[in-house]
């Protein structure tokens, strides 16, 4: 009677020798903290990436401008360089995104040419999802009266009461809501057939820049809207000033 022996041989390029054959106990200790470890490191390491995004979204600039009250004086202006509203949508989503993208793309190009897996493409959703529902939840829930600082006539104002916060540019949310619930109806309809084309592809990528194109255009309609109102209510020479407080305003937001 023969005797068969099977013989099972597994590579991996994390896992050192032997490391495998080690108590669970031991195993279950060690890989809990080689993955705080990973968690930790990744944190700083989107942390600098977040601050250097900060830095270049920062920036300003002087511009020469008519001024309202003397048509022939030009007066110096420093003025931001980035729209709030790009930089929020590109670099800013980029730079708090970026460990599950860098994973999606590294799970992407590992797998070309063969069956992609499902790691990448479900930090992406789930990353999202988080994004639109829990963190938007938390957000709405932490607001109370307790915690608001501003003024009686900061509250006069907005428009609002205490502890009751409204969106600054409605225009801008309302599109990017509007597109964040196209986006998954549009991403329901490309994988129903397990299948991704070029086509499919280029009109995913057509898409973002059409959501930005949207979002900047609202987001000017909206400063503008803002600049007229304070030109009626406050004359030229105060709007003027008015405005540059604004621009300081929605770039700290």
């Amino acid at each position: 009677m023969n005797h068969l022996t099977a013989f099972f041989v597994f590579s991996s390029w994390v896992l050192g020798p032997g490391i495998s054959i080690l108590p669970v106990g031991v195993l279950g200790v060690f890989y809990f903290f080689w993955l705080f470890y990973l968690f930790l490191g990744i944190g700083v390491i989107s942390d600098i990436f977040m601050e250097s995004i900060e830095v270049i979204t920062s920036q300003t600039k002087v511009i020469s401008i008519a001024d309202p009250m003397y048509p022939d004086v030009m007066k110096p202006t420093k003025v931001a360089v980035w729209n709030p509203t790009f930089a929020n949508l590109t670099l800013m989503a980029l730079g708090s995104s970026a460990p599950e993208i860098l994973l999606n793309c590294i799970e992407t190009i590992s797998t070309l040419g063969a069956t992609p897996g499902e790691l990448g493409a479900s930090t992406i959703v789930g990353s999202a999802s988080f994004n639109f529902l829990v963190i938007s939840g938390v957000s709405i829930y932490s607001v109370s009266a307790a915690n608001d600082e501003r003024t009686d006539d900061e509250c006069k104002e907005d428009g609002t009461e205490k502890g009751v916060k409204k969106v600054n540019d409605l225009g801008v949310f309302a599109i990017t809501t509007t597109w964040s619930v196209l986006a998954y109806m549009w991403l329901f309809y490309v994988l129903i057939d397990y299948e991704v084309t070029t086509l499919e592809a280029a009109l995913t990528f057509a898409f973002f820049w059409v959501l930005i194109a949207m979002a900047v255009g609202a987001d000017m309609y909206n400063r503008k809207t803002n600049e007229a109102k304070l030109e009626a209510k406050l004359g030229l020479e105060s709007a003027a000033e008015g405005r540059r407080e604004l621009t300081v305003d929605e770039k700290k937001q």
